[in-house]
C-alpha cells in the first residue's frame, strides 16, 4: 500500500528529538505562549526573510489576524481566488468583509494577474493570492498592480513553506503572510497551528494583541481581540521540525522530478508545471486529468492513495453561494477542479513508490 501521506514515518525518523522537546515543555509547567512559542517565531521569521512572526493556533486565524492588521471589515472586498481550501474565504467573511474571486491561471493554477485589475474598486481593501500546492503566484505582476492602486497584499502561503520566488521567500514580499502548521502540511504541528510573518512593524503590534484577546498588557484590552495563541507544545514540535524542513523540502523536490519526468509523455495525465522563477515546494503533486474517477479506481485497487485538491472550488460551495457566483463565472477554476488528482508525495516516499505510481497510472492510459 502506498499512501498520500505518511506521517507515521516523519514520526519516527525524528522520535528521539521530538519527544525530548515535548517532555521538556510538560516538566516546565509553561504551556502557552512562552519561550518555545517565541524562539520558533525568531526561528521562523528568519527562516522567512521576514522582520516579525507572530504564532498563532490555525492557519486561518493567521489570515483572519493578517486582514484584521490591514484594516479590512464590513463593507470592504478583498480579491481572492476560489480555486484554494475554503479557510482562504472564511477568514475574509470573518472580518465581515467580501471575498471577490480572481480566476486562476491555467498552468499555474495561481491567481491570474491579467484579470486582476479589472476586478478592482473602491471598496478593494486587499488582495490575497494563494501559492498553491507549494508554487507562489506571480508576485511581482501582482505587487505592480497592487502597488499602483495602494492595496495591501496578503499572501496566503499555507501550502508553501520555503517555496521561492525569483529567490525572495513566501511570506516576504506582501504586507504579510500567513501559513498554516496542520500536520499534513510540509512543516506540520502534532496538532493545529499557524503564524503570520511581516516585515511592518505596526501589523506585527497588532496581530500580537490580537491574538490574546488585544491586550497590551495583562488585563489592559485595548482591542476586541480573539483567543487564537500558539501552545508551548506545538511551538516546541515545530522548532525541531523546521531544523529539519530543508532536508524534507529538497525530498519532495527530487520525488516530484522524478514524476514529472516519468509522467512527460503521459497518455493519461497532464504533469503540474514548476516556473522557472519559483522554487516548488510540492505540498501537493497535483496531476491533471479528463478521467479522473476512472483513474482514482485504478490506483485504489493497486493500493495506492490519491487525493482531490479541491474538487468544488469555494464560488460554488453551498456555504458561499450568498456572494452570488454562478457555474460559469470562473472557469479555469472550475475546469482544474474536475480534473486535478493528488499522487502520494512526502520525503519518506521511495523512488521505487514514485515509478510504482507511475507505472499504474499508464497501465490505466492504455487499458482506457
Amino acid at each position: 500500500m502506498i499512501p498520500l501521506l505518511d506521517l507515521q514515518a516523519q514520526y519516527a525518523s525524528i522520535k528521539d528529538e521530538i519527544e525530548p522537546a515535548v517532555l521538556r515543555v510538560l516538566a516546565s509547567g509553561h504551556y502557552v505562549l512562552g519561550v518555545e512559542v517565541a524562539r520558533f517565531e525568531e526561528e521562523f521569521a528568519t527562516y522567512c526573510d521576514a522582520s516579525h512572526a507572530i504564532a498563532v493556533n490555525t492557519g486561518t486565524s493567521a489570515l483572519h489576524l493578517a486582514l484584521l492588521a490591514a484594516d479590512v471589515g464590513p463593507g470592504d472586498e478583498v480579491l481572492t481566488v476560489a480555486f484554494t481550501f475554503v479557510a482562504t474565504a472564511s477568514a475574509v467573511c470573518y472580518t465581515g468583509a467580501r471575498p471577490v474571486f480572481i480566476d486562476v491561471d491555467p498552468v499555474t493554477l495561481t491567481m491570474d494577474p491579467a484579470k486582476l485589475e479589472a476586478a478592482i474598486t473602491s471598496r478593494t481593501k486587499a488582495i490575497m493570492p494563494v501559492h498553491l500546492y507549494g508554487q507562489m503566484a506571480d508576485m511581482d505582476a501582482i505587487k505592480e498592480i497592487a502597488d499602483r492602486y495602494g492595496i495591501p497584499v496578503i499572501e496566503d502561503a499555507c501550502q508553501a513553506h520555503g517555496a521561492e520566488y525569483k529567490g525572495r521567500r513566501a511570506g516576504s514580499i506582501g504586507a504579510s503572510g500567513c501559513f498554516s502548521f496542520y500536520p499534513g502540511k510540509n512543516l506540520g504541528a502534532c496538532g493545529e497551528g499557524g503564524i503570520v510573518v511581516t516585515n511592518n512593524d505596526e501589523h506585527a503590534r497588532k496581530i500580537r494583541m490580537l491574538r490574546d484577546w488585544g491586550q497590551e498588557q495583562r488585563y489592559h484590552h485595548a482591542l476586541k481581540g480573539f483567543n487564537y495563541r500558539m501552545d508551548e507544545i506545538q511551538g516546541a514540535i515545530l522548532r525541531v521540525k523546521l531544523r529539519h524542513l530543508e532536508a524534507w523540502t529538497e525530498a519532495r523536490r527530487v520525488r516530484a522530478e522524478h514524476y514529472s519526468a516519468l509522467l512527460a509523455h503521459s497518455r493519461s495525465v497532464l504533469a503540474p508545471v514548476a516556473m522557472i522563477d519559483r522554487r516548488h515546494v510540492y505540498h501537493v503533486y497535483a496531476v491533471r486529468t479528463r478521467d479522473r474517477e476512472q483513474l482514482q479506481h485504478t490506483l485504489r485497487s493497486e493500493g495506492i492513495h490519491s487525493g482531490l485538491h479541491y474538487p468544488i472550488p469555494v464560488h460554488l460551495q453551498k456555504a458561499h453561494l450568498d456572494l452570488g457566483y454562478r457555474p460559469g463565472d470562473l472557469p479555469e477554476s472550475e475546469a482544474a477542479a474536475r480534473e486535478v488528482l493528488s499522487l502520494p508525495i512526502y520525503p519518506e516516499l521511495t523512488l521505487k513508490q514514485v515509478e510504482r505510481v507511475a507505472a499504474v497510472l499508464e497501465q490505466d492510459a492504455y487499458v482506457s
